[in-house]
This record gives structure tokens, sequence and C-alpha cells, in this order.
């Protein structure tokens, strides 16, 4: 019995033994099925983005172990407050890896405590995933080093291209004095002048800065030229910055103001007060396409954001928590893949001689580091995508401050620039135009953007400018006050001219227009006496038509000419009735005759191929046969032609070239007879020592300096009268030298051309154009502004000058050239006539195609015959040549068309290779052929 007992205590012992097993077992599965690996977080738990970063971190976790219930592996978070000190950074880091052996570190967030935690981390092996925006934290030098945000120096080209957009050749840049400031500012600079933009000044604010330091700084930028600032700040000193720069008066029309990305980005967190100083600024930053599951998403951050922080007011969800959220879905599946293959342990050194030491490697580290290196996953930011330990990012977002918050107002990409949506076309060219961009509110309220150079003028007038009074050539320039407002009132070409630079010009100007008049009241006779004003000092610029010549360019400084230079002279123009002797040819154009004639010949020689087996009137020798395709041809031209055709494949052809004739000589016809109604100009003086030969009466303007020119050019004084107004001119070229006026008219060519263009080919322009300097703006000598103003010139040249120019001296298009013709003539084109042409080149080749089709295939047993081809071809052209006599019947004499379209001899209708064949049409005796 005792016995017994053992036995079953044995057995039952066995079976206890074995649950005990298979219980340890499954708890042993379980436990490597869900294996904790610890994360170390630091970052500044006082600081709002340290708060927003956590939040994101914790909902991170609970999403990506909801979504994906088989995982393998749990992070752990081990949250550590850096408490904004680089030592208490690096302290944090140093108990999380060496008490509690986290896998990865996640943070800090400042560049400045990354510097301190990388080195740790390097040396551990364990991987670190920052927002640390220091290019100088490279990932590529630190294999440890993951970025989830991007370096500031990427903001560098979008910025660069804002402002390449708007030619603003010169910029200051403003930045607070600490790591994160002068950051990216070597990069900036750098693509400054890759796009051709001056840093003019750089400006550095402490974040201790007083407020009495701030404005001093800002009343110092206003005080120069520049009118472009590029800020670079934390939130912190942005707030009070911008406040003192609208007390300053500089959040006003004129100026620009650009911002970089993590203050775009950061721009919730400022004051509503802060914002309404800022409107009309731009920023940019990192662009997150918007989705529903980002919306989703930013709505429980800011339940759990109020629940865990009820303190704070404004919650908004930037561009850090999103990114920290997918880093940490990035960071899952990396441990994931890698699951419990290793240990989460550090190896230590038997020995260890520091602390650093002491914390030994991690096992782990090198083993998922790859993965979450180079990870690509459709996250809360879109296209979540590291490579390298960098995270990438396809666009910037362009946004305008204004209102409450910012608006979108564009989109910048490394492919396609400055657009106005995210889609990268990589077939389209890079482009910096502001066009792309949408509405801009800029400071002050206005839609105009800024020059961004401005002399400054401390509120009073920098430019006086001069303007001759009572001019007599109104159209050039007019300048009336009036009595009542004392306003000053300028009109006319130059004057538009004017304006037209000054928009050009990269910076605003200040002027005040006073007209100036001779020392009697009356019209300034000499543009001499206005100039020497500057020399004087009484003006600061001269607008006027005013030529420039060296003897001015003794006491002023000219820009470059804004119109046509030269002398030249104006005739009044008479009738020529001589005609030329080519001008028969002169309705149709050479490609045209070319065409026709071409098309002569080959309607000619097809009529001839189908017609001559069957036709007798189209036989005989051969140089008969070339006469007749060229007579037939040009016989239809007067419907002249005499032979008559027996197939009907001809009579088809020749149908449609009869239209093709009939409608060419119609539009010939109509076409001469409207040429010779045509009547040209002609000068009635030609070279103007004509005049002093025929000592006729010249005209000129008053006051002009061209009186010294022609005496020089030997005019006699009493052969020399002066006008003051294009209407005299008129009079006087009308009147003519034997009828007190004059027979022409000698100025520069602007005057000339104007008066052309108020009496549309009445007169012409004759004679070689003397050189002279043109019209030009007048300033001080050594002015700084000549070059920026005859700068601005070329450009108006090259672009409104054109418009400028027909609003004052007609259009051409509406006033032919006087050397033309008085009703224009045009020629007829190829290209009118290519239906025609079309129409009748493919009736004749499918008549041809047909009638030579049917001749091989009447010869077939030639071809299929033994002998060389030489030999088929002879017999093949002997029977072309040939028709058999036939007595036609009493039908066929009457309609015999059936002998082309319905005669299909047989092969033993064709003349026998192997005899001689005499032509009796030719008289010849053909060679004997043996196939």
């Amino acid at each position: 019995m005792h016995r017994k007992k053992i036995q079953s205590f044995v057995g039952n012992h066995h079976v206890v033994v074995f649950v005990l097993m298979t219980t340890t077992l499954a708890v042993n599965v379980a436990e490597n099925r869900n294996l904790n690996i610890g994360v170390g977080v630091i970052l500044d738990m006082d600081s709002y983005v340290g708060k927003s970063i956590r939040i994101s971190i914790l909902m991170a976790l609970e999403d990506f172990y909801k979504e994906i219930n088989n995982s393998t592996t749990v992070i752990i978070p081990h949250f550590r407050n850096s408490n904004d000190d680089n030592v208490d950074a690096a302290s944090a880091a140093i108990d999380l890896l060496k008490n509690t052996q986290v896998a990865a570190i996640l943070g800090p967030q400042q560049s400045s405590q990354a510097h301190f935690v990388l080195d740790i981390a390097q040396r551990s092996k364990v991987p670190m995933i920052s927002p640390a925006t220091n290019p100088d934290l490279s990932p590529i030098r630190n294999p440890y080093f993951i970025r989830i945000a991007h370096a500031s120096s990427t903001q560098a080209q979008p910025i660069a291209a804002l402002v390449k957009s708007f030619d603003w050749r010169e910029v200051v840049f403003i930045y607070e004095d600490t790591d994160f400031g002068r950051e990216p500012i070597p990069y900036l600079s750098e693509a400054m002048v890759n796009v051709g933009t001056q840093v003019k000044y750089r400006t550095l604010l402490s974040p201790s800065s007083s407020d009495d330091r701030i404005f001093q700084q800002l009343n110092k930028l206003k005080s120069m030229q520049t009118r472009v600032f590029v800020v670079h700040m934390l939130p912190a000193l942005a707030s009070r910055f911008f406040k003192k720069a609208d007390e300053a008066g500089m959040m006003t029309q004129g100026y620009a103001w650009i911002i970089t990305d993590v203050l775009t980005s950061l721009l919730h967190h400022l004051d509503p007060v802060v914002i309404h100083s800022m409107q009309g600024v731009l920023g940019v930053k990192p662009y997150i396409p918007p989705s529903n599951q980002l919306t989703n998403f930013e709505r429980r951050w800011r339940r759990r954001f109020h629940k865990e922080y009820p303190d704070t007011d404004r919650v908004e969800l930037d561009m850090f928590g999103i990114w920290s959220y997918d880093s940490v879905f990035g960071l899952a599946i990396a441990l994931n893949r890698v699951g419990t293959e290793k240990s989460t342990t550090f190896k230590k050194p038997k020995k260890a001689t520091t602390e650093l030491a002491a914390i030994g490697t991690s096992e782990m580290g090198p083993m998922f580091l790859p993965a979450i290196r180079d990870i690509r996953f459709k996250g809360m930011s879109g296209d979540f995508r590291v490579v390298n330990g960098q995270l990438q990012t396809p666009a910037y977002q362009i946004v305008n401050v204004f209102g409450k918050a910012e608006k979108q107002i564009g989109f910048w990409s490394p492919i396609n620039g400055i657009s106005n949506r995210t889609i990268h076309n990589e077939s389209s060219d890079y482009t910096t135009n502001k066009d792309n961009l949408g509405a801009i509110i800029w400071p002050g309220d206005t839609t105009e953007f800024p020059k961004g150079l401005e002399i400054p003028t401390g509120g009073d007038i920098f430019l006086r400018v001069g303007v001759p009074a009572k001019g007599g050539f109104v159209e050039f320039i007019e300048a009336d006050i009036d009595p009542k407002t004392k306003e000053v009132k300028v009109n006319g070409f130059v004057i538009d001219v004017f304006w037209a630079v000054l928009d050009e010009l990269p910076y605003t100007v200040h002027y005040n227009i006073t007209p100036y008049e001779a020392s009697d009241g009356e019209r300034i006779g000499d543009y001499n006496d206005l100039i020497y004003q500057i020399f004087l000092g009484k003006f600061d610029m001269v607008v006027a038509d005013a030529t420039i010549l060296w003897n001015r360019s003794n006491y002023a400084d000219f820009t470059l000419p804004y119109t046509e230079s030269g002398v030249s002279m104006l005739v009044p123009a008479r009738v020529d009735d001589s005609q030329n002797i080519w001008i028969f040819m002169r309705p149709l154009e050479t490609k045209l005759w070319i065409t026709i004639g071409a098309f002569f010949i080959y309607t000619g020689f097809v009529v001839w191929v189908i017609e001559h087996r069957v036709n007798k009137e189209f036989r005989g020798p051969p140089h008969q046969h070339v006469g007749l395709i060229f007579w037939f041809s040009f016989s239809t031209l007067f419907f002249a032609q005499k032979e008559k055709m027996v197939c009907n494949l001809s009579r088809f052809v020749v149908i449609v070239w009869l239209l093709v004739v009939l409608v060419l000589t119609s539009s010939y016809t109509a076409s001469f007879a409207s040429m010779l109604t045509v009547q040209k100009l002609q000068p009635t003086i030609t070279d103007i020592y004509e005049l002093i030969a025929k000592g006729e009466y010249v005209g000129y303007q008053d006051g002009s300096f061209l009186r010294d020119k022609l005496k020089d050019m030997g005019f006699s004084s009493d052969k020399l009268k002066s006008y003051s107004n294009f209407q005299e001119y008129a009079d006087a070229l009308s009147n003519g030298s034997r009828n007190n006026g004059v027979a022409a008219i000698i100025d520069d060519v602007p005057y000339l051309k104007m008066l052309m263009a108020k009496y549309c080919n009445k007169y012409m322009m004759v004679g070689p154009t003397y050189k002279s300097a043109g019209f030009g703006f007048a300033f001080p000598k050594k002015s700084p502004l000549v070059d920026d103003f005859s700068r601005a010139i070329l450009k108006v040249i090259e672009g409104k000058m054109n418009a400028i120019s027909n609003k004052w001296f007609g259009n051409e298009a509406h006033c032919p050239d006087s050397k033309a013709n008085v009703q224009p003539f045009e020629k007829l084109t190829l290209a009118s006539f290519r239906g025609l042409f079309l129409i009748s080149g493919l009736t004749s080749t499918y008549a041809l195609a047909i009638s030579m089709f049917k001749f091989l295939y009447e010869n077939k047993e030639v071809l299929v015959s033994e002998g060389s081809i030489y030999q088929k071809l002879t017999v093949i052209a002997l029977n072309f040549d040939v028709v058999k006599d036939r007595k036609p019947s009493e039908a066929e004499k009457v309609d015999n068309s059936h002998i082309c379209v319905e005669e299909n001899k047989s092969i033993d209708q064709l003349p026998d290779p192997t005899i001689s064949v005499d032509h009796q049409d030719h008289g010849v005796s053909s060679p004997t052929s043996q196939i």
C-alpha cells in the first residue's frame, strides 16, 4: 500500500512537473513576444514645444500598438527634463544610458543640447532621434544621429528664391545672438550671392536685449536705403522685436519682412497684439499636406493637451509635434523588425576609468540603426521619408501674415522653384516668377510690392525735379500750374518715360516737380539755361526733351539716352507714277510662280502618258512629244487647247486642272489690277545739299543747337527759320519756300517722327541721319543716381517703350511708313492655294497610277518572261509606243472614249518581241529582242 502511494505520488509528480514546465515556457514565450524596450526622451518640459512633442509621443505609442496587435516589442518611454540647460541634458542622457539602458534617445529639441548628448550617444552606440536644426550636426558624419526636422540651411534656397522673384538687390539679416540664431546665416548669405543679391548689413540681438536696445537698432536700419529684412528669431525675442518695429514706423508701405521656418511654424504661439504688428510679413515653412487623418489627430491632440496642461491658453499643433509623432511610429516599426533577436542590455567594460566608459555600449542600437536611418511610410505629415538619417521634405510653403493668422500664397520646391501648387513636374523649368504667387498684402495694407531700396528722406522731398514751362512741343512735355490749387500738372512723352523709369528703379524716389521758365516769363528758348540750374544747385534733376551735348555735359551728367539718336531732314512727299518693267511678276510670290510652272509641266506629262497609246494627236517624233506636253498645259491657261482627248482619265485630269487655272487667273487679274491702282510716294528733296544748291529755306526748332550746326554745313542765316511747335512746322512745309515757308525741316529724329505720326504719309524723312546722343535726364556732376537711372532706362527701352512711343508717336500698323505704298499691297502666296494644288496633284497622280497599272497588267507576260531587266524594259517601252491599228465602228466614231476605259489588249495583240517592229509613226525600226 505504501508502495502504491509512492508510485501514485511519483506519477502525479510527473504531471505537476509537466504543468510547471509548460506554464514557465508559456510565460517565457509571452515575455519574448512582447519585449519591453526602454526609450529615453529628453525635452524642455517647461517649453510649449517640449509639451507638444511629449503629447505627440504618447499618442503615437498608443495609436501604434492599437493598430499593430501582433507587435513583438513594446516601447516604454522614459521622460527627462533638460531644464533648458546643456549640462542637464547631458546628465539626463547619462542617467538614461547607465541606469535605464535605453535602446534609443528621442531629443533633445535644442541644437546646443543635442551637441552634448550626441557625443554620449555615439560612444554608447545608441541612436539619437532629434529635431535639432543645426546644419553642423550632420547625420552623415554622425551615423547615430537621425534628424526628424529640417536643417536650418535648407530654408536658404526658398528664401533666396522669394527675394529673387521680387528682384530685390539688397537685404539685411536680423537674427538673435545664440547658436540657433547663427546657424543658417552662412547658408543664407551664400544663397543670396547665388541670386545676385547683396547682404548689406547684419544685426545681432541678444534674447536679453532691452526694448531700448531693439528700438535703437531699428532706427539705425531705418536710416539705411535697404528695405528688405530677413528675420531669424525664436518667438520670445520676435514678439518684442516686431512690436518695436511697428512703433518705429517700419511696418509701413515700402518695407518687406521675411521670417524663417521656425518662427513661421510657431506664429500661433505669438500674442494677437504681436500678430497685428506683423501684418504683411512673409514667411516660409516646410509644407505638410492636409488630410482627414491629420485633422482627426489634431482634434484628439488638442483634447489631450488641454487635459494634461489646463493652464495653457493657446493650443496649436505645430510641425515638430507632427514629425515627433511620425518618428515614434518609424522607431516602433524598426524595433518591431529587429524583434527579440538582440538583448536590450549594454556590454560593459571590465574596468572603467571614467563615468562615461562605465556606461558601455548597446547591443540593440547597431542592430536597428540601419532601419531607422532609412525609412519611408505614409504618416501624419504625409510622405514621411528619412534618407541617410535626414528627414526629406519635397516643398516649402510660403505664407503671408494677414488678419489674425497667416494665409498661404504659394509653394517652393527644388525642382520647379516658386509655384502656386505642390505638383512637382520634373520636365518644367525652375522659376522664380512672382506672378506664380497669390495675392499678397504688404506692410501698410497695400498690394504694391516694395522696391527693396529707398533713399531715406527723413520726411522731406529728396529730388527737386526741373521741367520746362510753356513748352511749344507739348506732345513731348507740358507743365502747368493750377492757379487755384497751385498743383503742378505735367504730361507728355518725356513724363511717361520718367514715370516708367521710376517704376523700374530698385528703390523709391521722392520728388517734387518745379516748372522752369525764362527770366522774361516766356517760353524757354534754350535748354542750356534750364540744365545750368543744376549746376547752380536749384534742381537735383532735369526732366526734359533735352539733347545730350558735350557743352552741357560740362556742368551736368546725363543718363543714357531714352530716345532714338540722330538728326535728320523732313520734306513733303509727292506721288510717283513710274512703273517697273517687271511689275507683272509682283502679284504672285516667287514660290507660287515656281509651283504653277511645275504643275503646268506635270499635268501636261500626265495627259500625254494617258493619251499617247490611244490618241494619234499625242503621237509623233520625240521632240514633238516634248513640245506637246508644254503646249497642251499652257494652252489651257487661255482655254485654247485643240487636242481632243479620248480617255476618261485624261479628261478627269484636265477638268480639275482647268478649275485650278480658272482660280489662278482670276486671282492674278484681281491682284494685278489692285496693284496698278496703288500709288507710291517720293520725297520732293532727296539730299540736304540740294537745299543749299537751290537756295531753299530750311526750318529748325526755336532755341535748338541745330542753328549753329546748319551754319557750319553751309546754310546762310537768312535761309534759316525757327519754329516753336508742330503746327508751325506743318504750315511752313505746306507753304513751301516760295510762299513764306520752308522746303524742309531739320531736327532731332523723335520730333520728326511725331510730326509724321500727326500727318500720316504727308511728309517723308530723307537723307542721312547725322549723329547725336538723343534725349537724356540730367543730374549734378558725379551723382550716384545716374547709373541707376541709366539701368532703369535700358529696362524701359526693352519693355514699356514701344507702348509709350505708340501712344505719342502713333502705331506704325495704323499709319504705314511714308516710304511704303499709300495702300499696302500684299502678294498672293503659295499658302493661299495649297488646297487647290493638293487636289490637282492627287488627281493627276491617281490617274497616272491607274494608267500605268493597266498598261503593266496588259504586259504582264513580258514581265514574267525570261530575259534581263534591260531587255524587258526595252520591250515594254516599245510596246508603250505602239498602238495596233483598228478601224473604229460607227458607234466608236461617235464616242471612242471606251478605247482607254474598256479596251484590254491581250498579249497576242502586243508586238512579238522576237521580230522587228516597224514604227510607222516614227519611221524607225526597233532592235530585235529575245526574251
